[in-house]
């Protein structure tokens, strides 16, 4: 990979802290991050925040600008979505990641969330990439669903060239012939990246697996095998979420996970 010049561990052999209003991320540490899909209203998303604080997570996560597949479908509460999460940071005192879509939004949603997110079908969005680069703000960058590891580490590269060292890898899933999960968690990829790059690398279990039985085991093996930390979807009424609701871990169900990978960390010595 020698077109990384700035994101790959040769040339910058220590790994790479991404701290957000004091929560520290990446090294050997692992953080949860949780919430809603999208924000649907204020109480839905105070009772969730509310309840993936308790359970232990760190980074709240909640979306204000959706890209759906449908044009006809729930397209988010855009700025009085990210108003709400930003209520939410101060009553819970945890930074919220949010998603960009469009280069013309950047600098909105930047004035709110403490990390902005590329999701899968913008990772090659060249220009979305410099834009959010140039915040300096913390940066998400969720694999394109069908990238390679190389194609994905370039996309980073991408953000790293405006100056901004801030960056989170997430696997999400790939786009395989394999069709019982929503998409195929390349869970190699882990320790894959974690040897190529500096960055802190995240997994995503609720978008590859795509159903709420299958989040905890793949939260699990993300923890096992060396990931910086999860972001999962947490709703507290999943039937009758607008977005994604049959990936959704029910609070209980994500305060119960939350156990298992604290014993899984304890084991391996990590924080």
């Amino acid at each position: 990979m020698q077109s990384l010049q700035l994101v790959s561990r040769e040339n910058h052999p220590e790994d790479t802290i991404v701290t957000v209003r004091g929560v520290a991320i990446g090294g050997d540490g692992f953080v949860a991050m949780a919430g809603p899909c999208a924000v649907e209203s204020r109480d839905q998303l105070f009772e969730s925040a509310e309840a993936v604080h308790k359970a232990g997570a760190r980074v709240l996560r909640g979306d204000a600008f959706k890209p759906r597949t449908s044009p006809y479908s729930f397209q988010g509460l855009k700025e009085e979505g990210l108003q709400i999460l930003a209520e939410a940071r101060e009553e819970f005192d945890m930074p919220f990641i949010a998603e960009v879509l469009d280069p013309r939004d950047v600098e909105l949603v930047a004035s709110y969330a403490d990390i902005l997110r590329i999701g899968t079908r913008n990772m090659s969005n060249y220009s979305l990439l410099q834009e959010v680069g140039k915040t300096g703000k913390a940066v998400q960058l969720k694999r394109g669903f069908t990238a390679t590891v190389e194609e994905w580490l370039a996309a980073a590269e991408y953000i790293a060239t405006e100056g901004n060292p801030n960056i989170l890898l997430v696997e999400r899933g790939i786009r395989t012939f394999e069709t019982s999960t929503r998409n195929t968690l390349d869970i190699a990829a882990v320790p894959v990246v974690r040897q190529a790059s500096h960055l802190p690398v995240i997994v995503d279990p609720s978008h590859s697996g795509g159903r709420r039985e299958l989040v905890a085991p793949l939260s699990r093996a993300a923890a096992a095998i060396g990931a910086n930390g999860i972001l999962v979807d947490v709703h507290p009424h999943p039937e009758d979420a607008k977005v994604d609701g049959a990936q959704a871990l029910l609070p209980d169900e994500f305060a119960e996970m939350m156990g298992d990978i604290g014993r899984i960390l304890e084991a391996l010595g990590r924080a």
